[in-house]
């Protein structure tokens, strides 16, 4: 099953599992051990349960991601995104994620973001079909396909996922759109990450396989890199 992977896969460390004590420490260690994606993961309460963070630790980011020129995504899990994408983009986000679930003008949402010089990607919950993407991939660089129900993180990884990736990875072939990257969010860890990136995936969002008590973080970014070049 799946499609063999032929880019390498960005492991984008997710600090919502970081030690938010030691947070620019260890994101600095991650973007040293070869991290060039920090996925940041914004909650509102209302779109997810839970609250999370918001443009200050976008930009008290910024500094170590320009120092390596890496990319600070922020997945953007809340209701009318549209209000705060000028303010992150002020704080320092290059790469913006919705929920396709979230926006209703959805077009003009990606358009948004692209005017601002970010990246535009759109993010599907496990339950909503590929075929809601169809009209929006042309105009995204970004398709996040969530692996949990998006919220608290240390959730268990949905297994149909990977088929999920496949199939997308196989349409975008089909449609002359294999420019666009696949992320996968949720439960992504050494165990699974070499199957994802066989079916199509190219950015892995690992949060707890990162930043954990088992491992440094440079030591669990190189499992999971070692993992990925098995298929690469």
């Amino acid at each position: 099953m799946g499609v063999r992977g032929e880019r390498a896969v960005q492991i984008a460390p997710s600090i919502l599992a970081a030690d938010f004590s030691r947070l620019g420490e260890q994101v600095a260690e991650s973007l040293r051990a070869g991290a060039r994606r920090i996925h940041i993961d914004v909650m509102d309460g209302h779109f997810v349960p839970n609250i999370t963070m918001g443009p200050l630790v976008v930009e008290a980011l910024r500094p170590l991601a320009q120092r390596f020129d890496a990319i600070m995504e922020v997945h953007l899990m809340i209701e009318a995104p549209d209000r705060f994408l000028a303010e992150f983009s002020r704080a320092g986000a290059n790469a913006m994620t919705v929920h396709l679930e979230a926006c209703p003008h959805l077009h003009r949402t990606v358009h948004n973001i692209r005017a601002l010089n970010a990246q535009p990607g759109v993010a599907l919950n496990p339950a909503t079909p590929l075929v809601m993407l169809d009209d929006i991939l042309p105009e995204i660089d970004v398709a996040l396909l969530m692996s949990v129900d998006p919220g608290f993180g240390g959730q268990q990884f949905i297994v149909a996922t990977t088929e999920k990736v496949a199939r997308l990875r196989a349409i975008l072939r089909a449609r002359g759109l294999d420019r666009i990257e696949i992320e996968v969010d949720g439960g992504v860890g050494e165990g699974n990450i070499a199957e994802l990136a066989r079916a199509g995936m190219t950015i892995a969002v690992a949060g707890t396989s990162v930043f954990n008590q088992r491992r440094s973080v440079t030591e669990s970014i190189r499992v999971l890199q070692t993992a990925c070049a098995a298929v690469a």
